[in-house]
């Protein structure tokens, strides 16, 4: 088992139906009250690839992608179109968009990171596959390129500094990312005749942990 550093064709993906799962674990009591409870800290996202195909090169493209993945064995990149970008879709990215941590004088590296806030609430979803190339980086609001003190490793999503920024510095980063999924099926029907009547196969995506 690997994970493979390769998107699933953007083209593709455009238009496919998917997003976040939570699972809790509910318990009612004698009384009516429930308990609740959650096993994941994270959600694991489900997708369904099979709905951006749109032509015969498009599941040419697919099998083929299957087939070097080995199905389910290799993991690989999915861009999520509803969720990419550590900034609301309405603007551009921003050195500023999230914090992802605070400098104390030790500490070199820090993982990139996207808050979904709502009602009072924040929860942290930790970025370990941001795209090489889109992240912006500040550090106590001066805009830093990258490579002039930092690094980035696309494949976990951890920024490392040439020294510890300072106590007190605020480290903040505008970035895309990818979600790292595999296939959840072991194989891919296709009837070129009902494709070619509007019924595209169903092909399942899954959230994997890296």
């Amino acid at each position: 088992m690997a994970f493979h550093e390769v998107r699933f064709p953007p083209a593709l993906s455009f238009g496919s139906s998917g997003g976040p799962e939570r699972r809790t674990e509910i318990v009612t009591l004698a009384n009516g009250f429930e308990e609740r409870n959650t096993p994941w800290a994270e959600s694991r996202r489900r997708y369904d690839a099979g709905v951006g195909l749109r032509s015969l090169d498009d599941v040419e493209a697919l099998l083929a992608f299957f087939e070097a993945r080995a199905g389910q064995l290799h993991g690989f990149r999915w861009k999520d179109w509803a969720d990419h970008r550590s900034a609301p879709a309405s603007r551009p990215l921003s050195p500023g968009d999230q914090l992802i941590g605070t400098g104390d004088g030790v500490t070199q590296g820090f993982g990139l990171r996207k808050a979904y806030a709502s009602g009072g609430h924040v929860h942290w979803r930790a970025i370990v596959k941001p795209v090489a190339g889109s992240v912006l980086l500040a550090l106590g609001g001066d805009v830093l390129a990258e490579g002039l003190g930092w690094t980035l490793d696309p494949a976990t999503g951890t920024v490392s500094f040439a020294s510890a920024p300072p106590p007190g510095a605020e480290i903040t980063a505008g970035f895309e990312f990818d979600v790292p999924v595999r296939f959840d099926t072991e194989r891919i029907e296709v009837s070129v005749a009902s494709f070619r009547a509007g019924e595209v196969p169903r092909v399942p995506v899954v959230e994997i942990r890296t």
